[in-house]
């Protein structure tokens, strides 16, 4: 798959899903699920405010099924709500809606009602780049603060897993830092070159390519690789760029949409079910392709391996 236009004519071919979507009272939101549910993608259970998911949706001129709006203007209590009726099998995908990205995700690890499945979870961003005409993998910008080496080679098992969906068979992925060198006094530098070994030395089950440290720019133009004598099969060609921490994740992925103008979807991976987290500002055509993004991740059968000491699945 090299846009989200193959991925919508993929998911749209699929069976109906059900999205719970957490503090569901926000314009964008009922946009992208209203398109969702055009394409035949997915339906949503609105679990929120009833009054004012109503006067958004009439604001916008959105239709409203209200047997699909669940009351609860607790945004707390929504959110544990949505990821209930997702643990529970009432839905399949659940998603963020009007809610602080922690007070989501701490419905979404509860260890009660949540969809924690034994492994980490991480975030992914799908970010179309017109320029080459390729999809990139960006993790993690949005969840995992400041990964250690053990937690970072679980973001890529996962980040790898996602590739994988999209057929992507053989990911190339670029461990970035600041500089493309090892550097002792840069941590960063020292968890790039561990996993690139883990990954010449098969501690990942899923065929790949792992290379770095690299700094951006020459982990995905190969002019740049080319003019700083950087070789490999990575150079340049990065599927999936590992990030050192939320901070450089988050901005790297919010300056291809503000300055580059590019499409994107944000879900989280290793959890039971798929989860659609994306920032409350994004655009409504960001969250409806999450959403394609998590139909796709429906019934996939997880596989994957890592070796780290342990088996990690």
């Amino acid at each position: 798959m090299n846009n989200f236009d193959e991925l919508l004519e993929i998911v749209e071919a699929q069976p109906l899903r059900r999205v719970a979507v957490a503090v569901a009272q926000d314009t964008s939101v009922l946009h992208a699920v209203r398109e969702s549910r055009e394409r035949n993608i997915a339906e949503a259970v609105l679990v929120g405010d009833r009054e004012e998911i109503l006067a958004a949706a009439e604001q916008e001129g959105i239709a409203v099924d209200e047997t699909l709006i669940v009351h609860e203007p607790n945004e707390i209590k929504a959110a544990l709500h949505a990821v209930e009726l997702v643990s529970t099998g009432s839905a399949d995908i659940a998603m963020k809606g009007h809610i602080h990205t922690d007070d989501f995700l701490r419905a979404v690890l509860d260890r009660e009602r949540g969809l924690r499945a034994g492994v980490i979870m991480s975030h992914v961003f799908v970010v179309e780049w017109k320029e080459t005409g390729k999809l990139v993998f960006i993790t993690d910008g949005a969840m995992n603060i400041a990964p250690d080496l053990e937690q970072k080679a679980e973001i890529v098992l996962n980040a790898l897993y996602l590739a994988n969906i999209f057929g992507i068979r053989r990911p190339r992925v670029g461990m970035l830092a600041a500089v493309e060198l090892l550097n002792p006094k840069m941590p960063a530098t020292l968890d790039a070159t561990a996993i690139s070994k883990m990954g010449d030395r098969r501690q990942f089950s899923p065929e790949c390519i792992i290379d770095g440290p690299f700094a951006l720019d020459n982990a995905v133009s190969e002019i740049a690789a080319k003019h700083k004598k950087i070789g490999g099969p990575v150079a340049g060609k990065a599927d999936i760029l590992i990030v050192p921490n939320i901070e450089a994740g988050n901005i790297l992925v919010k300056s291809l949409v503000y300055f580059a103008h590019c499409r994107l979807a944000g879900v989280v991976v290793g959890a039971k079910a798929p989860v659609v987290l994306t920032s409350r500002a994004d655009s409504a055509e960001s969250k409806m392709l999450s959403i394609a993004t998590a139909v796709l991740m429906i019934n996939v059968e997880r596989a994957l391996k890592l070796k780290v000491g342990k088996v990690h699945y």
